[in-house]
């Protein structure tokens, strides 16, 4: 169901091209919020609910226009509904993203009041941290919805998701090595991080533990420095990261770096990182990796640990050992999806993507219960 009359209000005047793309995707909703008391801007996403509410981070982000910010919604939302199924979670796929700088505009009154838009939907969304965002944040909206995660611990929560999502991806890129090289081990491999945020930095502990070289890039100078000195890392410009001779590119900033014009530049063997949407074309840019012999991890395969994580909250009572314990499958789920890009001789996205819908379509014949068991 696609809510068209908050279609029709959107600041874009272009309703024709939002309508093309909700279908493009298939989304069941979208909602766009709106609050000039606390400058609140912001679209739900709703991609799929067939396996269970969707869940899904909500960005804070300074978009260039609206048309931006739907197309990232709905990109994430969708990815979200794969993320969930290939991980074998009841969760359906969802996203929420707040229009504006995370350094300006957020203020109690401003997440309150999104968590009131969640709330209306009735636990249809349920939403978490994302980039931009924060788990103060969550604690704002929870003061509105029960519909969120990634609370804090000290309130029954799961706490910061990144440790549980960098862990998944090192399990990804592991079992990309061993498609590879015919062993997962990275030690003496060198290995490029873009972005070194929550999920950057403690991936390259990972690294720097499993015995890699690292190279690392970020926006953050400080940051940097201060990872570099901490793991003997190599610092790299940001624009130089593409030219770099590694055995591994790890994507963990925004999404689309892997586009026609960086991949003409990368010098590496596989790409497997925690960014979402990292290739900007998927059929474009995964079938010419394939061509090129480049194994792709597919990003919403080995970046669901975050999502098992504060999945794991909604029985009530948040159990860290399960959630790695359910993290751990990672490894064996990336390598059966690369497994089958080889037999059936095509891209891993594309062997990702019919894992994620042969659930979803099994699941779509019977009538599920929606409705999470949160107090």
């Amino acid at each position: 169901m696609i809510e068209t009359k908050e279609i029709k209000k959107s600041a874009t005047g272009n309703d024709d091209i939002i309508s093309s793309q909700l279908f493009k995707y298939d989304h069941e909703e979208v909602l766009f919020c709106q609050d000039n008391a606390t400058g609140l801007k912001a679209i739900i996403a709703i991609h799929n609910t067939v396996l269970g509410p969707s869940l899904g981070g909500c960005r804070i982000w300074k978009y260039n226009n609206d048309q931006e910010a739907i197309t990232d919604a709905l990109r994430l939302s969708r990815g979200m509904t794969y993320k969930a199924s290939v991980a074998g979670l009841n969760l359906g796929g969802g996203k929420s993203v707040i229009i504006g700088d995370a350094k300006t505009i957020k203020s109690e009154a401003l997440m309150r009041r999104f968590g009131r838009f969640v709330n209306d939907l009735g636990g249809k969304y349920i939403t978490a941290e994302d980039v931009g965002s924060s788990m103060r944040d969550m604690e704002y909206i929870r003061m509105e919805t029960k519909h969120v995660t990634g609370i804090p611990e000290s309130m029954g929560g799961s706490g910061d998701p990144s440790p549980v999502t960098a862990y998944g991806v090192l399990l990804g890129m592991k079992a990309a090595a061993h498609q590879q090289w015919g062993n997962d081990s990275l030690k003496g491999k060198k290995v490029s991080v873009q972005g070194i945020g929550n999920v950057g930095e403690h991936l390259v502990k990972h690294l720097t533990d499993e015995g890699a070289k690292v190279y690392i890039t970020d926006i953050n100078q400080e940051k940097l420095k201060e990872v570099a000195a901490k793991y003997k890392a190599e610092v790299v410009a940001l624009d130089a990261i593409y030219d770099v001779d590694v055995d591994i590119y790890a994507p963990c900033a925004l999404g689309a770096t892997v586009n026609t014009e960086t991949l003409k530049r990368l010098k590496c063997s596989i790409i497997a990182g925690s960014a979402n949407n990292q290739l900007a074309d998927e059929k474009v840019q995964g079938e010419e990796l394939a061509k090129n012999g480049i194994i792709y991890a597919p990003d919403f395969v080995i970046n669901s640990g975050g999502l098992i994580n504060v999945y794991a909250e909604l029985g009530g009572s948040y159990n860290k050992a399960r959630a790695m314990q359910h993290a751990d499958k990672i490894y064996d789920i990336t390598k059966s999806i690369l497994a089958l890009a080889k037999t059936e001789n095509i891209p891993t996205y594309l062997a990702a993507n019919k894992t994620a819908e042969k659930r979803i379509e099994a699941m779509g014949k019977v009538k599920l219960n929606y409705t999470t068991n949160r107090k």
